[in-house]
């Protein structure tokens, strides 16, 4: 084999281990979610959602967005308003308190972006 033919091999092998891996609304994003964002985001008693209208209990709700608009740019998480709030992008009189769940994690931050990157798909 030719130092180009193993060349080649070895730059597939790379771009195949750092292709993202698809991100599941369903067994990814909602339990997140679920775990960290519902509990003020509910109808009909979630501070959240009695304050700016966002339900996250569910993908209907959650691209639907606030009574401002959605919150989801499908496609562009930095573009996204709830990944500027969950990345502490957005203005501090905006954040939010994190007082029963505490904020999204590293691990989880990255998640919430690639699926939006993804196409915020409800798969």
């Amino acid at each position: 084999m030719n130092r180009y033919s193993c060349l080649t091999i070895c730059l597939f092998v790379l771009l195949i281990s750092c292709a993202t891996q698809q991100v599941s609304y369903r067994n990814d994003i909602a339990p997140i979610l679920q775990k960290r964002c519902v509990t003020c985001h509910m109808a009909p008693e979630g501070r959240a959602y009695k304050t700016i209208g966002l339900k996250l209990d569910s993908y209907d709700a959650l691209m639907q967005g606030t009574i401002y608009g959605p919150i989801i740019v499908a496609g562009d998480s930095r573009r996204s308003i709830l990944n500027m709030f969950v990345e502490g992008r957005a203005a501090k009189v905006q954040c939010m308190a994190h007082q029963y769940s505490g904020p999204m994690n590293e691990q989880e931050r990255e998640l919430l972006s690639d699926w939006v990157n993804q196409g915020a798909l409800n798969n």
